[in-house]
């Protein structure tokens, strides 16, 4: 799996990840849902917990914290009387009531689970290659196989050295193919804006091939192809760490890397983390090994300058799978990516990173592919470039469930607008 940067100097900047403006009507918050915030915090250390599900049960609703552990969920006024779960991997979950949450701002304090170490001893499994080979072969059994039309939130930031540049979000509907389907996924664009400070990006104009397929694609159960697969594992070495309990089940931690340094081949290392008794991956979190530059370089960069040499320093990405009816289905994925452009005869580099997101907010079973005959279908090899719409409504989203922004990128966000008034 990997994003193409395409470089190249004194040209107008496009950004790949869903330029493409939609002039759809502002639809208002309805007044049949409420809108819940808080943050989720350790009971003991009092640490903001990142990634977090908040998922509201019997209604596919769902969310997931930000970085700096804070929510923000709309549900259906009909829907009050429902369960709210949170859930985070070495935590044990918490339920209550949507109708006892505070109509401001709450306070979620999660306890940390203790691994049951009796049943570690008793069931842990002797060897961590098989366990994952295992996992990967069970998937039809594990994950859903029916078809289904996921919503999803998207957002991605790129920032030049330690500052917004563009901030850029989308709602989408994807076409999900069942798990034991060779059928590729397809996604149609719903809702986008973006905001960009290009006084910032002056130096260099680069595209980003993938967007919201990017993200989609870190599913390595539905693509193991870009990650490894069967055919691969032999490159790889695997040992179990310390296990952990998810949703108060065990779960399997094995820590995997390369065994050699490969020849023109890029590999992972990272955690996958597999449910003890069903033996699905219900999370993985890992790096792209980008220590050989020229190899790093030839991996992501497809088109750039004669005088400019172009490298990532960093790679890493996360997936997060939910079980649903006694199946687990992909949840969430983030990316992280950070690279410098180094100019001949410039005594300074260039440092810019990006990171994009995908969480489920909704999704149901669907037997007909409504996106083939789509005209907003987004293909991956797609350019998406045209005038960004802002973020000037707050109600842009409706009843959209989204990622709630850190504080960081409400700040950019209202930085980079007045930028644009004085310069527009």
């Amino acid at each position: 799996m990997k994003t193409i940067f395409f470089f190249q100097k004194n040209k107008p900047i496009h950004f790949l990840f869903f330029l493409l403006l939609f002039l759809v009507s502002t639809t208002a918050f309805s007044q049949n849902s409420s809108e819940f915030k808080g943050i989720v915090i350790d009971s003991e250390t009092k640490d903001k917990l990142q990634f977090v599900d908040v998922i509201i049960e019997e209604a596919n609703i769902s969310t997931v914290t930000n970085s700096e552990g804070e929510f923000l969920i709309k549900v259906p006024n009909n829907m009050l009387d429902k369960n709210v779960v949170f859930s985070h991997l070495g935590y044990k979950k918490q339920s209550l009531l949507v109708s006892e949450l505070n109509s401001n701002y709450n306070t979620i304090k999660l306890d940390e689970a203790a691994t049951i170490l009796a049943q570690v001893d008793l069931n842990f499994p002797k060897n961590a290659e098989s366990l994952v080979r295992k996992a990967l072969k069970k998937k039809g059994a594990n994950y859903n196989t029916q078809q289904s039309t996921l919503t999803a939130f998207y957002r991605e930031t790129i920032k030049k050295r330690n500052k917004n540049a563009s901030l850029s979000e989308a709602i989408v509907e994807i076409d999900k193919a069942g798990y034991n389907n060779s059928k590729k996924d397809g996604i149609k664009l719903i809702k986008a804006r973006k905001n960009t400070n290009y006084s910032r990006l002056d130096t260099l104009a680069f595209k980003l091939q993938g967007g919201p397929f990017s993200t989609l694609y870190t599913d390595l159960m539905k693509y193991p192809e870009f990650i490894f697969n069967e055919s691969n594992l032999s490159l790889y070495e695997f040992d179990f760490d310390k296990s952990t309990q998810i949703n108060n089940k065990l779960v399997y931690v094995i820590n995997f890397k390369e065994k050699r340094q490969e020849t023109n081949v890029l590999l992972y290392y990272g955690k996958l983390y597999i449910d003890a008794s069903s033996h699905a991956l219900t999370s993985a979190v890992y790096n792209l090994n980008v220590s050989d530059r020229s190899l790093a370089s030839a991996f992501f960069v497809r088109k750039k300058p004669k005088k400019v040499k172009v490298y990532p320093t960093e790679a890493a990405y996360r997936v997060n799978y939910r079980t649903l009816n006694g199946k687990w289905y992909y949840s969430y994925s983030n990316i992280q990516l950070a690279f410098k452009v180094n100019w001949k005869n410039k005594l300074f580099n260039s440092r810019y990173s990006l990171q994009s997101e995908m969480a489920i907010t909704d999704w149901k079973q669907s037997d007909i592919n409504k996106l083939s005959q789509a005209k907003t279908t987004i293909r991956p090899s797609t350019i998406l470039a045209n005038e960004a719409s802002g973020f000037s409504d707050p109600k842009f989203w409706g009843e959209y469930n989204i990622i709630e922004p850190e504080k960081s990128i409400e700040s950019a966000i209202k930085k980079i607008s007045k930028q644009l008034k004085k310069t527009g």
